[in-house]
């Protein structure tokens, strides 16, 4: 089996290498663009172009960093083991050998990750202005996760594992049903129940903004229940908006760092916060982020878009897809001896651990072209729903909210054109201001 591991291995470091290619590329590209761009000059200031461009390298410079460390310890535990040894604990610990071994690797990866979660959080998004975390607050969320992701991977690989060994051939179809039927709880469960655990969210208060989206909603016959507006700014300065909810039940979610002046205020008394004061006792003034109420309901109605043309649905239905999909290639390496043999299972490797890994290593040919398609398909999605909005009238408003969100987010409007093509879901501003004018 060694030969058959320096293989995946080979193919794996392969992928990495594209990866660091693509995010090398991007670097160069705003390394190089030292001064702003002439063709951008209307979409972003000198001052913000140098900010937005420190921003990018030093998330990039990160990005390299991650990726290699990641890669050693991908090489770290095949090469070591890992799998097998950590197996070879969990049953010796407890009479339910899965449940150990998935808590125990949860902690492993949350740990190992940690430093680089650190850095990332509290230094790099620290001296950009977009942290808001404290230590403390940052280590409970993210302990929080940990025992959520925990506790609902532990049911679903145990039940994985059954249908597996009891499923017969066509155990991958059951699989997928199970995993399935996760996703649909999920997608009704997270927002209601989970997502308030994390944040707070409160209903948006009266007033031009609420009128403006709900007559938006009515003219299009969107089944719009609630608008809620999310204290993002607890966690980041980064700004956003999504809807959710299956039916006739639909609620749209505004983040708080996406909205400026008497709209914010509003909020920010529903969530109770008390006005920022400076050192000299007097208000701070506001920071210039956000967007007026026309800018915010074009935003909505490009959300509003994705419904009306069931991008929802494509997205839902392509992630099936491609669930169905990677269980049916898994289903024909999961009693494959030599593999599981190369992974330090010389007996045949448990099937949740087959899953895991097969899933992991082996499928990462498959996973990456997937990733294209995907990107490919959102990318497009994305333009389809700007073009919607402009054919509501909103064409001038969101020009001028996708420049806002893009100074507000630190976006450099210069991007290489193959790591856009292959990463960016979201179009860059300027390709969707161009297909806009049209």
């Amino acid at each position: 089996p060694r030969p058959l591991l320096h293989c995946i291995v080979a193919v794996n470091v392969l992928l990495v290498l594209w990866e660091f290619y693509l995010v090398f590329r991007q670097r160069s590209k705003h390394n190089s663009a030292e001064k702003r761009p002439d063709d951008v000059e209307n979409i972003i200031t000198e001052e913000d172009y140098t900010k937005a461009r420190s921003y990018s390298l030093d998330h990039l410079s990160f990005s390299l960093l991650r990726m290699t460390v990641e890669c050693g310890l991908s090489l770290m535990k095949l090469y070591g083991f890992y799998y097998a040894l950590l197996w070879s604990l969990s049953t010796s610990l407890s009479v339910y050998p899965i449940a150990v071994f998935i808590i125990l690797h949860s902690i492993i990866d949350f740990v190992v990750d940690l430093p680089l979660s650190l850095y990332e959080n509290f230094v790099i998004e620290e001296k950009h202005g977009f942290n808001k975390y404290t230590l403390a607050f940052y280590l409970g969320d993210s302990i929080k996760k940990l025992v959520l992701s925990t506790v609902v991977t532990i049911p679903l690989y145990m039940g994985a594992s059954w249908l597996i060994d009891n499923g017969g051939d066509m155990f991958f179809i059951y699989i997928w049903v199970l995993v399935s039927l996760v996703i649909f709880a999920a997608l009704t469960i997270y927002p209601a129940f989970i997502a308030p655990l994390f944040d707070t969210y409160v209903p948006l208060p009266e007033g031009e903004l609420k009128k403006a989206i709900e007559a938006l909603a009515e003219k299009l016959h969107y089944p719009l229940t609630k608008i809620y507006v999310v204290d993002g700014s607890t966690r980041s300065g980064h700004s956003n908006a999504y809807m959710y909810g299956f039916w006739k039940n639909k609620r749209i979610v505004l983040y708080s760092t996406l909205l400026c002046g008497e709209e914010k205020k509003k909020v920010e008394e529903a969530l109770g916060k008390e006005e920022e004061m400076s050192e000299d006792g007097k208000a701070k003034k506001d920071d210039g982020k956000g967007m007026g109420v026309d800018e915010v309901v074009a935003i909505v109605a490009h959300e509003l878009g994705h419904w009306a043309l069931s991008h929802t649905v494509r997205q839902l239905l392509m992630a099936e897809l491609n669930i169905l999909l990677s269980l049916f290639c898994f289903s024909f390496f999961h009693k494959n001896k030599m593999l599981a043999a190369a992974f330090g299972f010389p007996g045949g490797a448990p099937a949740f651990i087959a899953l895991m890994v097969i899933m992991q290593y082996v499928l990462v040919v498959y996973n990456e072209v997937w990733s294209l398609v995907t990107v490919w398909m959102t990318r497009k999605m994305e333009f389809e729903a700007d073009q919607y909005a402009a054919e509501l009238g909103y064409s001038d408003k969101l020009t001028s909210a996708l420049i806002k969100l893009g100074k507000d987010n630190l976006s450099v409007p210069v991007n290489d054109k193959l790591f856009s093509l292959c990463r960016h879901t979201h179009p860059p501003v300027p390709e969707r201001l161009a297909a806009l004018k049209k």
